[in-house]
């Protein structure tokens, strides 16, 4: 199913987390009222769907490249992401997304999200952009871990910081 992307953006309450799980292959195995409400998705329609039901077109590829291989690694991952809703609309959060872990063996993953601030949001769009830029330059198969690499040593050799503590310290610095 294709979904007309529009400029109308959906927003929640600072106080207010959308929370999911998923199995090990990234399907929707449970929904929070909040991510019901905002994505505008009922609860039928997202479970046992991939998580990427609301991927917005305008996220690089290189941000969920990122996220699978920190997963991958058995680390949490934080990012900004910006999603697309059932009728079209989009929202953005900060994104913290964590192996669930049961008796030794992966689960599937948590994620809790919370609303990105519009500063945060401003400056990681104009990373965004870069990143989609990178990818427009390389084949499909080479762009997402290409956009990754590209913005990963740009915020090292800018911030001298990790991915990880620019995105962090960017949230908190603009909530």
């Amino acid at each position: 199913m294709s979904i007309q992307h529009s400029s109308k953006e959906v927003t929640f309450a600072d106080d207010e987390f959308i929370v999911s799980k998923t199995d090990t292959q990234g399907r929707i195995v449970y929904a929070n009222r909040v991510f019901m409400r905002v994505s505008n998705y009922p609860e039928s329609d997202l479970l046992g769907q991939h998580h990427n039901i609301i991927r917005h077109p305008d996220m690089p590829r290189g941000v969920f490249y990122g996220l699978w291989k920190t997963l991958e690694a058995g680390e949490e991952f934080f990012g900004f992401v910006k999603n697309i809703t059932l009728d079209g609309g989009y929202y953005w959060v900060f994104a913290n997304v964590t192996p669930d872990i049961k008796e030794g063996k992966l689960d599937g993953y948590f994620s809790v999200r919370r609303l990105a601030p519009i500063k945060a949001r401003e400056e990681i769009e104009e990373i965004y952009n870069e990143m989609k830029e990178i990818e427009r330059k390389h084949d499909r198969g080479t762009a997402p871990e290409a956009s990754w690499s590209a913005m990963v040593d740009k915020v090292k050799q800018l911030h001298h910081m990790s991915y990880e503590e620019f995105v962090i310290n960017l949230f908190n610095k603009h909530r």
